[in-house]
């Protein structure tokens, strides 16, 4: 099939929801629209995706190629390891829709596509290390190098949610360790990402997992609220600082849900710094430039560049 590369397609796979994007050879998106996710069957899974991608192609006028974004990550034998996805897991999603489409796929874990996003013509641009970690449902990252992605063995590089939290922070706030949906105990991500957040508030007394309340209540001044947000600020520094120590990045770009509490982002820095040693400071932090649309927008990089 001949592609063209005035177009690609980016689409951003989430437990709820496919969104795909149609870019022009610029990354300037052109049309977008969204469908729910099948998660329980794999050949609906498919067709699902065969029927946005034959909708594009009626849109564009051409045929292009497609990059996706998912949860989970694509291992060493090509099979997919994905939570909210289910019906993926155990298949090889890449080759089965290459043949099904007849044209170049490639996928890749989301939060690696939004820092890629935003290392290109994002908030990181032209800065040459840029980690993106995304702070929502869940807590992932990845790290770009010169605006590339960094690959790995296991293609697991910048999976900071699933460090383990720190002995010391939760002897501190006398807090118990979690068990993690991905089959570990005490992983970071059950403490920072937005359950995560709603479960402490909850635990100190708040009265409700909430984090919309949450975030009211400490702009009222609530005790519970700013006790929590205490915690909160705490475990979230201590998880950037490995960051920091890890890879030194010039940015780190925040993305997710979270990112829009403005309180988060200016007590950022200062959380980081407490866990370091004197000498060694936070990056820059920044919210994400294509906020919302940077997953799907990375799928496209991604599709673009794989096509070259």
């Amino acid at each position: 099939m001949l592609i063209n590369n005035n177009v690609t397609y980016g689409l951003d796979i989430g437990g709820t929801k496919i969104e795909i994007g149609i870019f022009d050879s610029s990354l300037n998106l052109i049309d977008s629209w969204r469908v729910s996710t099948p998660t329980q069957d794999y050949q609906e899974f498919l067709n699902t995706i065969a029927a946005l991608i034959s909708e594009a192609d009626k849109r564009s006028g051409q045929q292009a190629s497609v990059g996706i974004g998912m949860p989970g990550i694509i291992d060493s034998n090509s099979l997919v390891k994905s939570a909210n996805v289910s019906c993926a897991t155990g298949k090889p999603l890449v080759s089965d829709l290459k043949n099904i489409l007849k044209r170049s796929v490639v996928v890749a874990n989301d939060c690696q596509l939004f820092a890629l996003s935003e290392s290109c013509g994002g908030a990181g641009d032209k800065l040459p290390i840029v980690y993106g970690a995304v702070i929502g449902t869940g807590a992932g990252g990845g790290l770009c190098i010169d605006g590339h992605l960094y690959k790995s063995k296991n293609n697991i590089a910048g999976e900071y949610g699933h460090l383990p939290a720190s002995g010391t922070l939760l002897q501190k706030y006398n807090l118990p360790l979690r068990q993690c949906g991905c089959g570990l105990v005490g992983c970071i991500e059950n403490y920072i990402a937005g359950p995560g957040l709603g479960w402490l508030y909850q635990y100190f007394g708040g009265g409700t997992d909430c984090t919309v309340t949450f975030v009211k209540d400490l702009r009222n001044e609530n005790l519970i609220a700013i006790h929590t947000f205490k915690c909160y600020m705490d475990f979230l520094g201590s998880s950037f600082s490995t960051l920091v120590l890890s890879y030194d990045p010039d940015m780190i770009v925040v993305g997710g849900g979270l990112s829009q509490i403005d309180e988060i982002i200016d007590a950022l820095p200062d959380a980081i710094n407490k866990h370091l040693f004197k000498g060694i400071k936070s990056p820059i932090i920044s919210r994400a430039v294509f906020g919302d649309s940077s997953g799907v927008r990375g799928a496209a990089i991604l599709g673009k560049n794989h096509d070259l």
